[in-house]
């Protein structure tokens, strides 16, 4: 066996079919594309959601809601959880980088301090946001909070 002499097995190819070489062919004339409308034209090309005309789903459907493009989202940490975070890893400081680099948040992740669970130490704490009750209780305690 060389290469000049190697084929596909027998039935496994087949020939292409060749479309629009005149009517003896048995695929003239029309072209396998039947008569009129837009799928029968040259250049056709669907558009995504179309439905031949019926009206879109995306457009029958109500619209509802509204999402601010400004909005800024905020990774919540209570008071518990600070504590928790305090103990757990020896911080009295407690800044996003510090948060990050022990893979508590995410690099560009912000910080909003809120006022539930228990806090019993004294923290100095950096965020980008704090409730008005959750500064009350840190500064009670002898921390501080600053925001960013």
């Amino acid at each position: 066996m060389e290469l000049h002499n190697l084929k596909p097995a027998k039935g496994s190819t087949k020939n292409k079919k060749r479309i629009g070489r005149g009517q003896g062919s048995g695929r003239g004339g029309t072209s396998t594309r039947g008569h009129k409308g837009a799928k029968s034209r040259s250049g056709y090309s669907r558009k995504r959601n179309f439905e031949g005309g019926q009206m879109p789903l995306q457009m029958r459907l109500p619209k509802r809601g509204f999402k601010s493009p400004n909005r800024v989202e905020y990774v919540p940490f209570n008071l518990g959880r600070l504590q928790a975070i305090s103990e757990k890893y020896g911080m009295s400081n407690i800044s996003p980088e510090a948060l990050y680099e022990k893979g508590i948040i995410k690099k560009r992740d912000k910080i909003k301090v809120l006022s539930g669970g228990e806090m019993t130490a004294k923290l100095s704490v950096t965020a980008h946001g704090c409730s008005e009750t959750a500064k009350q209780a840190l500064e009670g305690l002898g921390g501080s909070i600053t925001i960013l």
